[in-house]
């Protein structure tokens, strides 16, 4: 297949990610008993940080919602550079990688920190880029 093809299933399961960090991770509820005490003790504590009052819980969304963002943004440059990779996807390859290593990274924090469906999707991105760096040929003129 060619990279436009992969970069663009990267666009979409990188936007899926998004949605489901945001609806799940960002406003989903924490589940009842130590979640629940965990989460109003981090919504209850509030303290002068940088000159500015916070809680660990605002600390804890605003964390999850700059996720959302870059991961809604990481599917638009996806896409964008499935768009571009029609003419001349060798030169993109460098870009790819960078994402690639990212989203393995990414992974991999999952893997320590998170829980199994992140890390499918991570994989499966970085799956995706990989595969468009390999499709991605010198342009027909260089």
């Amino acid at each position: 297949m060619k990279p436009t093809i992969y970069l663009r299933i990267a666009s979409v399961l990188t936007f899926i990610h998004s949605v489901l960090h945001t609806i799940g991770g960002v406003f989903g509820a924490p589940p009842p008993g130590p979640g629940e005490a965990a989460a109003e003790a981090m919504r209850s504590n509030h303290f002068l940080f940088m000159g500015v009052t916070r809680s660990y819980w605002e600390f804890h969304r605003g964390l999850g919602l700059a996720v959302t963002i870059f991961l809604t943004a990481e599917a638009i440059v996806f896409w964008q550079l499935g768009s571009m990779a029609r003419t001349d996807a060798a030169r993109l390859r460098p870009i790819m990688a960078t994402f690639m290593v990212g989203y393995l990274a990414f992974a991999v924090n999952s893997y320590i920190y998170f829980f199994p469906v992140p890390i499918v999707f991570e994989f499966l991105i970085a799956l995706c880029l990989g595969l468009a760096i390999l499709g991605s040929k010198p342009a027909a003129n260089a």
